[in-house]
């Protein structure tokens, strides 16, 4: 898995996930957005059109990512969702607790909820 991040304004982060978001990689997904909201980037856009297949390990991930991202008073926005995961994550519910955008332009154009 690659992982890019960019930083969009002084609060806002863009994550770029590329490949399989699983268990092998989900531990360092899931330190790196940590340490995204530890360096003041609260707000975590993850660009989610380059990952080919998710697991439990992989939202559990961004679970974690989501909740620390919110006790610092941000959010995490999930973007471009490929329509296998957009199933999954309304399967398993999460799609209630995950909020999904478009794209990465309407993620960071959100207002903090």
């Amino acid at each position: 898995m690659e992982i890019n991040i960019t930083t969009h304004q002084p609060t806002a982060a863009i994550v770029r996930l590329q490949g399989r978001l699983n268990l092998l990689v989900a531990a360092e997904v899931k330190q790196r957005l940590l340490q995204e909201v530890a360096a003041g980037h609260a707000i975590l856009i993850i660009d989610m059109s380059s990952v080919s297949c998710i697991d439990s390990s992989g939202l559990g991930a961004l679970i974690g990512g989501l909740k620390v991202a919110r006790l610092a008073g941000g959010d995490l926005r999930l973007a471009a969702v490929p329509p296998q995961t957009a199933l999954l994550l309304q399967l398993t519910r999460l799609n209630r607790v995950l909020t999904l955008y478009d794209d990465v332009a309407t993620a960071l154009g959100s207002r903090v909820s």
